[in-house]
C-alpha cells in the first residue's frame, strides 16, 4: 500500500534545513520526496495529513539491551515490551553491547553466559540458537517489530572459550576467539563490542584485545566499548580504546560516555579533547549518550571483579561465606581504582565510592517477595534493615540469587548541575542512545520509554541546546553512517522507508523514574520499512522491522 505523508515539514536526516516537501512511502522504500503539493493524493492509496507535523527519519538506537526481550517467545509479552520503543519513534537499534550478547554461547558454559545477561532477560525461556547466525535467524523466525542489528559480544566470546575466569586456559584460546569473532562477522555482525567494567572483559588485558582489534579492522567492522572505568580511571579508559584504533587501524566507538559521581563530571571536557585529538592523527573514534544523569545495569556492578569469578552463583556463596563477605565489604567500601585494572585484585571502577549508596537504587528483583525494594536507594534499604547498605543490598542479592538491577545516580551531572551532560549532547561526534530496555519487571529506566522525545522537547524545544536539525542527525544519518548503513537515517528517493511525524510543539518524554512506563507524547506516526508500525500511540505492527545483517 502506498502512503503520501502530505504537507509536513521535512527534516531528511542529513543535517539540511526543514523544508516543505511531501513523501511518497511505497512498500519498503520512499518513492518520492518532493515540492508540497506537487505529487497528486491519486498517486496513493492512503493520504496522511501531516500539516503543521515534522517528518524525519526513523530514530536509530545504537545501543539497546533488547536482546532477550526481541528473542522472546512470549509474544503478549514482546508485545508489552517493544511497544514503548516503537512509540518513541525509534524503527532500528542495535544489540549486543557493553560486551554482553546471548551468542554465541557455548553449552558447557551456558549457565554463565545466562548469568551476565540476567539483569536484561525478561523471562526464562530456552534458547535455540548457539551461534550468532542462528540468533538472528531466531529473530527473522519470530519476526521483528523494529529493524535489528547486531554487535558481538566480547564477553560471549570470552565465556565460550574460559567460562567466567579471570585466565584463559593455555593453548590457542585467543585463537580460537579470533576464529569465533570471524564467523560472526560473517554471519552478519557488525562489529564487536567490548564491556570492560564487566566479568569476562575486566579480567582481560589489552594484549588479548589486540589481535581481535585487527580482524575487526581488516573487515572493516565496528569496535564498541563501555570503556573499563568512568571515574578515576576514565581518562587512561578511553586512551586505551583510542589506542586500539591507532594501533590497527580498527573504527572505535564509545559506548554511551559518561563520567561517573561528581568527583568526575570535569573529566567530561577532558574525554571530549583526547577523542578530537585522536581523530586529527586519524582515528576513527565516534562515541554515543543517554541524555539522564543515572543509568541503568546490573546490580553486580557494585561489587569487584574478583568477588565475579565464576558468576553470579559464585557471587552469591562468597557473600553467605562470612570471611569471604568480609573481604569484599573492604573493597566496596575503600578500594580506589588504579591503572592497569586487570591484575590480580585489580578494580576499574568502583561505583559505590563514585556515587556513593543513596544514588544507586534497586531497579529490579526476580521474585514477588522482594518486589517492596525496587526503587529503594540502597541507603534506605539499609535503614529499612537496620544494617549498611552493604549487608542489606548483599542479602538481597541472596535471596535473589543475584538477579537484581540497579539504576545510578549522578551519571554526567544531576538536577543541579548537567553540564557534562550538555556538553556530550551538544558535541558533534556523539549519537544518541536509550542503553535501556523494559524487561516487564521493577522500575525500568525512563530512557526505554523517552529517549529520543526527551531530546526534541527538553534540549531541542525547551533548552535550544541543539537545533532541530542536527538533534535529528545525531538521531538517524550519522548513527546510520557509524553502522555503515547507507540506505537508512535519510529522507530521500530510494532510501527505506524509516519515518517518525511528529508535532515539534508537543513532542516529550512522559516517563519518570518513578512512573517509567509512561508513553512519548507529540509523535503521530512510526513507519517501519513502508508499514505503519505506531499511530497516535497504538500499536498496530510487529513484524514490519528486519533483521540486518552486515
Amino acid at each position: 500500500m502506498k502512503r503520501l505523508l502530505r504537507g509536513g515539514l521535512v527534516v531528511d536526516g542529513a543535517g539540511g534545513p526543514a523544508r516543505p516537501a511531501d513523501v511518497l512511502v511505497g512498500l519498503d522504500v520512499i518513492e518520492d520526496v518532493a515540492p508540497r503539493g506537487s505529487i497528486p493524493d491519486s498517486a496513493a492509496d492512503g493520504v496522511v495529513d501531516a500539516s503543521g507535523k515534522i517528518v524525519a527519519p526513523g530514530f536509530i538506537d545504537l545501543h539497546s539491551h533488547g536482546d532477550l526481550v526481541l528473542a522472546l517467545e512470549d509474544e503478549p509479552l514482546r508485545r508489552r515490551l517493544v511497544h514503548g520503543r516503537l512509540a518513541q519513534g525509534i524503527t532500528t537499534e542495535v544489540v549486543g553491547n557493553c560486551g554482553l550478547g546471548a551468542a554465541p554461547v557455548a553449552p558447557a558454559h551456558a549457565r554463565e553466559l545466562r548469568d551476565i545477561v540476567a539483569w536484561m532477560t525478561p523471562k526464562d525461556e530456552a534458547w535455540r540458537w548457539r551461534t550468532v547466525g542462528e540468533y538472528l535467524d531466531r529473530l527473522e523466525d519470530l519476526g521483528v517489530p523494529v529493524n535489528v542489528a547486531t554487535l558481538v559480544a566480547h564477553g560471549a566470546l570470552r565465556v565460550e572459550e574460559a567460562g567466567l575466569q579471570r585466565t584463559l586456559p593455555r593453548g590457542g584460546s585467543v585463537a580460537a576467539m579470533a576464529t569465533s569473532l570471524d564467523r560472526a562477522l560473517g554471519e552478519g555482525a557488525f562489529g564487536m563490542s567490548l564491556g570492560l567494567i564487566y566479568p569476562p572483559g575486566s579480567f582481560t588485558p589489552s594484549s588479548e584485545i589486540d589481535p581481535l582489534a585487527r580482524i575487526l579492522a581488516g573487515r572493516d567492522a565496528l569496535l564498541t566499548a563501555h570503556v573499563r572505568g568512568s571515574s578515576e580511571t576514565l581518562l587512561p579508559a578511553v586512551a586505551e580504546i583510542l589506542a586500539y584504533g591507532r594501533d590497527s587501524g580498527v573504527r572505535v566507538h564509545h559506548s554511551h560516555s559518561e563520567a561517573v559521581g561528581p568527583a568526575h563530571w570535569g573529566k567530561i571536557s577532558r574525554v571530549l579533547t583526547l577523542e578530537d585529538g585522536a581523530r586529527r592523527q586519524g582515528v576513527r573514534v565516534t562515541y554515543d549518550m543517554f541524555p539522564y544523569t543515572a543509568a541503568a545495569t546490573s546490580m553486580a556492578a557494585i561489587y569487584p571483579p574478583w568477588a565475579l569469578a565464576g558468576g553470579l552463583t559464585a557471587l552469591v556463596d562468597r557473600l553467605r561465606d562470612p570471611a569471604t563477605r568480609a573481604r569484599v565489604r573492604r573493597d566496596v567500601s575503600s578500594f580506589v581504582p588504579e591503572w592497569p585494572p586487570w591484575g590480580e585484585g585489580g578494580w576499574a571502577h568502583n561505583l559505590v565510592l563514585a556515587v556513593g549508596w543513596r544514588r544507586i537504587t534497586v531497579g529490579t528483583v526476580a521474585t514477588e517477595t522482594a518486589r517492596w525494594a525496587e526503587g529503594m536507594s540502597l541507603a534506605a534499604l539499609g535503614e529499612r534493615a537496620g544494617c549498611d547498605p552493604f549487608d542489606a543490598i548483599s542479602d538481597l542479592m541472596i535471596a535473589e540469587e543475584g538477579r537484581v538491577s540497579q539504576i545510578i545516580h549522578g551519571i554526567s551531572g544531576d538536577d543541579s548541575d548537567d553540564s557534562g551532560l550538555v556538553a556530550l549532547l551538544a558535541d558533534p561526534h556523539g549519537a544518541f542512545c536509550t542503553d535501556a530496555n523494559d524487561t516487564g519487571r521493577g522500575l525500568p529506566h525512563p530512557a526505554a520509554y523517552g529517549t529520543f522525545p526527551k531530546i526534541l522537547g527538553e534540549f531541542v524545544r525547551g533548552r535550544g541546546t541543539i537545533t532541530l536539525e542536527e538533534a535529528i542527525r545525531k538521531m538517524t544519518s550519522y548513527p546510520a553512517a557509524i553502522l555503515g548503513l547507507t540506505d537508512r537515517g535519510v529522507i530521500r528517493k530510494g532510501a527505506r522507508a524509516d519515518l517518525v511525524v511528529f508535532d515539534p510543539a508537543e513532542i516529550g518524554s512522559a516517563a519518570t523514574f518513578a512512573d517509567p512506563r509512561r508513553m512519548a507524547v507529540g509523535i503521530e506516526l512510526v513507519m517501519v520499512n513502508g508499514e505503519i508500525a505506531v499511530e497516535r500511540g497504538e500499536l498496530r505492527s510487529m513484524d514490519a522491522g528486519r533483521v540486518l545483517r552486515r
